[in-house]
């Protein structure tokens, strides 16, 4: 059995997210020194020349300008006429030499460790979380005074950086808004020192510049995205399809009377829609349609076999268990809805907390038999919500 990284545990939960998640900034010294080894400088290099990401996935700033990825990169034709641009280790190198920082997008995608990290994440917040990886040699800022338009959890791998913090100038700024953040004047108003094994959290909108102080750096960035009213109010919007109110033609020809009755009934409408626990309600929701990181499970194609050794684990972090009537429990997950027999429970909850189980240890832990555990795994797998690997 394989335990998770547990986001609560880190220093995440209880008062951070009553008091500072999507409002202040939060910092946590030696919140996470188990965490500093969880991406080396070997596996970077590993990502980079065996997966050869382009740009923009991997970028190299200087200066708040971005270097033009020909000054690292040189492009091949395959046989079958695809354009790739393959990096040059030695040009690469000279301009990290020379103050630039590199950065590489989405490694959750790529790495275990960092897809460890954003699911633990993911379960703990509600939200999608996307990992970047960030390395710099020299004290030049590579970005510059800037903002980002969503949430970071920051952890802080090797060496240490400056991080200036401005705060914000406008609230809750969006990607795509209606009015744009005024760039902050004068000297910061918060200088954090993040040291390995520290934990920095910013919400969006904050501006802040940042420069490694002490030679290298290598950090981990986790972008969260953000769940706003708008959000909300489209998903209410998408439930109230069910109403013949909404579906109904706009009465734009008719009388003024038949218009504001026709207004009335939509307010009450929504206003229904937005009870005390419409937020729970969004939550849920989005959480039981998120499909995760879908990973095949081969060799095994329509059925999972009884065979103990199997491993089974949740590809869908964010899926949401509940307890139904007096003998079932509800899982949702992946878009799909399952109602079990309450004896499930106990094998289904090691696997809501992100563990690898293998189907024995599910078999001993519920009272289940193996090939009614397997028949769950077969339920999951099939589903997109699960996959299965062979124990080592």
């Amino acid at each position: 059995m394989k335990a998770a990284i547990n986001a609560a545990a880190l220093g995440l939960g209880g008062d951070f997210l009553a008091e500072a998640f999507g409002r202040t900034y939060r910092y946590w010294p030696q919140g996470a020194p188990d965490l500093c080894t969880l991406l080396t400088w070997d596996e970077l290099n590993e990502l980079i020349g065996r997966h050869q990401p382009e740009a923009p996935r991997l970028r190299l700033f200087a200066d708040g300008q971005q270097i033009p990825p020909y000054l690292y990169t040189h492009a091949t034709v395959s046989k079958r006429h695809v354009v790739r641009h393959r990096i040059e280790p030695g040009r690469l190198h000279h301009h990290l030499s020379n103050g630039a920082s590199l950065v590489l997008d989405a490694v959750e995608e790529l790495h275990p460790g960092a897809e460890e990290l954003a699911a633990a994440l993911e379960r703990h917040l509600h939200t999608d979380v996307h990992v970047n990886v960030y390395a710099s040699w020299t004290p030049t800022e590579g970005f510059g005074i800037h903002w980002d338009d969503h949430d970071v959890v920051v952890f802080q791998l090797e060496g240490s950086k400056r991080w200036k913090l401005y705060g914000p100038t406008r609230r809750d700024p969006l990607r795509v808004d209606v009015e744009a953040p005024q760039k902050p004047q004068g000297d910061a108003d918060i200088e954090i020192m993040l040291r390995a094994g520290d934990i920095l959290y910013l919400p969006r909108g904050w501006w802040h510049a940042v420069a490694a102080t002490e030679g290298r750096s290598l950090h981990l960035t986790c972008g969260l995205t953000p769940a706003t009213g708008h959000h909300l109010l489209t998903w209410i919007a998408g439930e109230l399809l069910t109403s013949p109110t909404v579906r109904a033609t706009l009465p734009m020809h008719a009388t003024e009377a038949t218009k504001a009755d026709y207004v009335n009934k939509i307010r009450q409408e929504i206003t229904e829609a937005l009870h005390p626990k419409a937020i729970d309600a969004y939550t849920t929701a989005m959480d039981a349609r998120d499909p995760g990181r879908p990973w095949p499970s081969l060799p095994h194609n329509t059925t999972i076999p009884p065979d103990r050794w199997l491993a089974l684990r949740l590809t869908a972090p964010r899926s949401v268990l509940t307890p139904g009537n007096s003998d079932t429990v509800i899982l949702q997950a992946a878009g799909t809805e399952w109602e079990f027999h309450h004896t499930v429970t106990t094998a289904l909850e090691p696997l809501m907390q992100g563990e690898t189980v293998t189907l024995g240890d599910l078999a001993d832990r519920s009272g289940l038999s193996l090939e009614q555990i397997a028949a769950l795994a077969t339920e999951l797998v099939t589903s997109d919500a699960a996959t299965i690997t062979r124990e080592r």
